[in-house]
């Protein structure tokens, strides 16, 4: 089953990302754990887990929403999050379908930050953020489907 986190604006979908499974999302935040929160052992195994990225790292990933007023923290989060993955080296992709979508669009990541993508290819955290910021200017929820 796949994560898709979007924005309605009543009926109207304004924008949506498609992050792969709920493992790759766990994956992506796993990472983050590992990478700049020094958890080793990741989500699970911290109990402080979340200290330095708490509306990105705490949420639980299943039906919910990121509220517009979290979103800017949000955002914050995000922008450090990539700027200290753009100087990290590149991570493994964690799934067959990231390694065909990259093969596919001649992806090969020279840092971390290139080794999270949508499933259309897109750097996961530029389109996040991307969200996130829709979500402050329309003052809307990001809803996790």
């Amino acid at each position: 089953m796949g994560l898709y986190l979007c924005i309605f604006d009543g009926d109207d979908e304004l924008d949506g990302v498609e992050a792969g499974s709920y493992a790759d999302f766990g994956y992506f935040r796993n990472a983050i754990l590992q990478e700049l929160e020094n958890q080793p052992g990741g989500v699970q195994a911290a109990a402080e887990s979340g200290t330095r990225f708490p509306i990105l790292i705490v949420h639980a990933d299943c039906d919910g929403e990121w509220p517009a007023a979290d979103c800017e923290k949000l955002l914050g989060e995000l922008d450090e999050i990539g700027s200290a993955l753009k100087r990290r080296p590149p991570l493994d992709f964690s799934a067959d379908w990231q390694k065909a979508v990259a093969e596919a669009t001649g992806l090969v990541p020279s840092n971390a930050y290139e080794s999270f993508i949508d499933v259309d290819g897109e750097f996961l955290i530029a389109r996040l953020q991307g969200l996130a910021q829709l979500a402050i200017d329309r003052q809307l929820p990001i809803l996790f489907q």
